[in-house]
């Protein structure tokens, strides 16, 4: 298969000069990469989309990186406490991410490729042009192709044609496609759908909230004294809470805590009891967890069979930033 894919030239690197700060590695320029097939990955570090194809790029760095390939990460936030380069070392760090980032906090590379998603793969050749192109989830086999054929052509006698062994685990685990029934849903104004609550989110000021009677499928409420903003939902007062009726597998949400904040405590309850074996990594079975610092948390894993439930998060202590839910 591989010796029949004919790979068109889409376009050329374009310059990486917009970079902010560079992690992992000196600062790289398009020429300095002439000579080596080269993945760029566009990415932010509480996507969903993004963390479940991060084995993937871990396994091709570890396996072809001696042959000459480069996985270049560029890092480009969505929310603005991803704008934090701390928060982006911390991420990577946590993640086991070791190949070159470029810190892309003012859009500068994305807007160079003409990049518009999370993830985004680019795979260009050892004369830098993009030979093909990957946008969200999935076709990791052919991307690994797509590798093996661009180090060939840059002369690498032996290229282990196997593909890369891949054992994707919690959070990053690829999402039980057949279950989900629940989207990516924002908090903040600004891009806010299914709001539940009684009456209308009042703008960037303090207001209380409470949960209605009952939740449709897919519908969320806010309970307690809230400010929303444009990105996020942030608590004024312990005691707010969050519900979300969903049908998925998992059930994730992107919190962080106020600068002040030493720390979060929350409680979550599945269908008002305690969430027990389908608690997800971050909680344990009683439903209690803590918020540490700005990233996706996974709330809940429900074991087969997956039905529909009601997600209520109680927080025990102010200062939280709520941002989106994602399931999985």
């Amino acid at each position: 298969m591989a010796t029949t894919i004919q790979l068109p030239i889409e376009d050329q690197l374009p310059s990486l000069a917009g970079a902010t700060r560079w992690l992992n590695s000196e600062p790289l320029t398009v020429s300095s990469l002439r000579g080596r097939p080269v993945v760029v990955e566009f990415w932010t570090f509480t996507c969903i989309n993004w963390i479940r194809t991060l084995p993937y790029l871990r396994s091709w760095y570890e396996k072809y990186r001696h042959d000459g390939l480069v996985v270049l990460g560029v890092h480009t936030p969505e929310f603005e406490v991803e704008r934090d380069v701390e928060h982006v070392r911390r991420a990577a760090e946590q993640m086991r991410i070791e190949y070159p980032i470029a810190v892309d906090s003012d859009y500068r590379i994305w807007r160079a490729f003409g990049n518009q998603y999370w993830p985004a793969l680019y795979f260009a050749d050892a004369d830098g042009g993009i030979r093909h192109h990957r946008f969200g989830e999935g076709e990791y086999e052919y991307s690994e192709i797509v590798i093996q054929l661009l180090l060939k052509a840059a002369g690498v006698r032996e290229v282990n044609g196997t593909l890369a062994s891949v054992d994707a685990r919690g959070v990053e685990a690829p999402a039980d496609w057949n279950e989900l029934r629940s989207g990516e849903t924002y908090i903040g104004y600004a891009r806010a759908e299914n709001f539940a609550s009684p009456g209308s989110v009042s703008w960037d000021q303090p207001e209380e909230y409470s949960l209605p009677d009952a939740l449709p499928l897919n519908r969320w409420a806010l309970a307690g004294d809230w400010s929303v903003g444009p990105q996020a939902a942030v608590l004024n007062a312990s005691g707010g809470q969050i519900a979300y009726r969903f049908h998925a597998r998992d059930l994730h949400l992107v919190m962080a805590r106020a600068r002040d904040a030493q720390r979060v405590r929350f409680r979550v309850l599945l269908d008002g009891d305690p969430p027990g074996a389908a608690h997800g990594i971050d909680i344990d079975e009683h439903g209690e967890g803590t918020v540490t610092g700005a990233r996706l948390y996974q709330l809940i894993r429900q074991r087969t069979p997956v039905t529909e439930h009601t997600f209520e998060i109680t927080f025990l202590d102010p200062g939280i930033h709520a941002y989106v839910f994602t399931f999985g």
